[in-house]
């Protein structure tokens, strides 16, 4: 298998100049609790704990630095752990700007043997983005979103916002839908109102998100909340639909191993993105994010690289 950084070189149409990707989001702390048995209700069971930085959004901006210039947009707490997420973030070459507020938050991230996770997110300062300073989006040329921007209503309205100054100054857009957990709290008529409205170039979503938005087999659902749908369905062939028709099925390269599926997401968006960035198709693309996700599933939690 060629490595992320060749895959994302190879996926261009021509050379080109690099061109600037905003990520706006969640910039946390990952707690990751790794299981190594089964895990037992009301009492103790056998782990491994490690600490990352995390965040869907910074997920996807450290995993892309290599392949573009990006920047980070969010805001964490006027505090130490604050401090540590952004140095850690931009030593991965990633452009951080954040407001300082208030209180960092973070992730508890329950892994079982199997690699399937369940989250605890505490979002605290991430949560409360606001009044971004236009600057913070000179020179974009393409902006992705995760979904939990939508969570709350100060900061759905901030997203929203940037979404529409970025389209202004003729960038590209991108949502990943996230979380079923998430979709289904906001009421998924709800989300799917503000896709329409948005609008997207690509709407990312793994299957379970696919199906809990109806966009799973493209068709009229997906052609209203965005140009182009991305399903990803695990290590199963991705499929892509433009204006709900189908146009690719990427065949998804087999992996030695399988630990923990944290950030498998974002760094499957991030190779796609940057791919896409350079000129390359959709299929290009998707062998692109397909590379990145597989460099990540086999450590803990969602960064860029683990001892």
């Amino acid at each position: 298998m060629s490595s992320p950084a060749e895959a994302r070189r190879g996926a261009g149409s021509g050379a080109r100049e690099p061109q600037l990707l905003v990520v706006v989001g969640d910039l946390l702390e990952d707690i990751v609790v790794w299981a190594t048995e089964p895990i037992r209700a009301a009492t103790d069971s056998a782990a491994r704990v490690f600490r990352s930085r995390g965040g869907s959004a910074a997920n996807v901006a450290a995993h892309a630095a290599s392949g573009t210039p990006t920047r980070f947009i969010g805001r964490v707490g006027d505090d130490g752990a604050g401090a540590a997420l952004v140095s850690v973030l931009a030593e991965a070459g990633v452009d951080v700007r954040v407001q300082r507020e208030g209180r960092t938050g973070a992730v508890v991230l329950v892994v079982a043997p199997d690699g399937e996770r369940t989250m605890f997110p505490d979002r605290a300062a991430a949560a409360e983005l606001s009044d971004v300073e236009p600057g913070w989006l000179d020179g974009v040329a393409w902006l992705h979103v995760p979904s939990y921007g939508f969570e709350h209503e100060s900061m759905r309205d901030e997203v929203q916002r940037l979404i529409a100054l970025a389209r202004g100054r003729g960038a590209r857009v991108s949502i990943d839908a996230s979380s079923t957990g998430l979709l289904e709290g906001l009421g998924v008529q709800r989300v799917l109102g503000w896709f329409a409205e948005l609008r997207p170039d690509v709407l990312f979503a793994n299957e379970t998100e696919a199906e809990l938005l109806g966009v799973a087999a493209g068709g009229e659902v997906a052609a209203s909340v965005a140009h182009r749908v991305v399903v990803k369905h695990g290590p199963h062939p991705t499929e892509v639909f433009d204006a709900g028709v189908p146009v690719a099925r990427v065949p998804v390269p087999p992996v030695d191993a399988v630990r923990d599926l944290t950030g498998a997401g974002d760094a499957f968006a991030a190779g796609y993105v940057t791919a896409a960035i350079a000129g390359a198709d959709a299929a290009a693309a998707c062998v692109a994010g397909h590379a990145l996700a597989a460099s990540v599933i086999a450590s803990p939690g969602g960064d860029v690289a683990h001892d």
